[in-house]
């Protein structure tokens, strides 16, 4: 049998350097398919439906965190539903505007930014309680040195 193509590879070997990934097998995938689903099923539960056994199956788990394929458990939480959501299209007199990302990181209403290609160079999604409050945003924004210009879009529905 022929040896995998990164056995000749030096740099797989430092330490520190995570091991390439084996091939995920049936109950690899099952697994991770029932994980996906619910992520607080006990390991007594997922064992069965595995059709391994609790130990081989902690192994198997620990393997699997080892590789990096599960690289946690988290608990998908709901946003509370805000009043108002807006869009702003930032334009920047200069990029990177670093300092103004430091801010908005401190803003509880900004939810998301993307930086953009073309005219636009920034998208913040805002979720507000009122329209005052998404205008108090906005503002705020367009105060900052860095910014050229900014264009409001509420939001009336999301479609998807």
């Amino acid at each position: 049998m022929q040896p995998p193509f990164w056995a000749f590879c030096r740099h797989f070997a430092r330490p520190g350097f995570p091991p390439p990934m084996r091939p995920l097998d049936d109950k690899d995938l099952k697994l991770l398919d029932l994980l996906r689903a619910d992520a607080r099923l006990s390991l007594k539960a997922l064992a069965a439906k595995v059709g391994i056994a609790r130990s081989s199956l902690r192994e198997r788990m620990a393997r699997l965190e080892a590789e990096g394929v599960i690289r946690g458990y988290r608990a998908d939480i709901a946003a509370p539903t805000p009043g108002v959501s807006a869009y702003l299209f930032v334009r920047l007199k200069r990029t990177p505007a670093l300092d103004l990302i430091g801010v908005l990181q401190d803003v509880p209403e900004v939810r998301g930014c993307a930086s953009l290609t073309g005219d636009i160079d920034l998208l913040l999604e805002i979720a507000a309680d009122t329209t005052e409050r998404v205008n108090a945003v906005r503002d705020r924004v367009a105060a900052h040195p860095a910014v050229a210009d900014v264009t409001t879009s509420i939001v009336l529905n999301r479609n998807i």
